[in-house]
């Protein structure tokens, strides 16, 4: 009994390291075209991309909050955040 609480404790606790260690956003792409973003997560480069013209969710591999550098300037993601791309530009909705 006491293995079993000590594998369900040690599944939690990597779960929310995880959970943690990733920001993840909802987006919409209204361009037709396919656009990868720098993003920078808690000190590390990250590259994140966004399909042409598709609505879907997407996963930056670093810790949040994340900047993003998009055409317009530079956009903070936390993650859970619905976005949408248009002329190479998000904005948070």
């Amino acid at each position: 009994m006491k293995k079993l609480s000590a594998l369900v404790v040690l599944g939690i606790s990597l779960f929310s390291l995880t959970a943690s260690a990733a920001v993840t956003v909802r987006y919409y792409n209204r361009d037709s075209k396919k656009h990868s973003f720098d993003a920078v997560c808690s000190g590390s480069h990250y590259t994140v991309t966004f399909d042409g013209s598709t609505t879907s969710s997407t996963t930056i591999q670093g810790s949040g909050p994340c900047k993003v550098k998009d055409a317009g300037g530079e956009v903070t993601l936390k993650g859970g955040e619905n976005i949408e791309i248009k002329d190479g530009r998000i904005q948070v909705k």
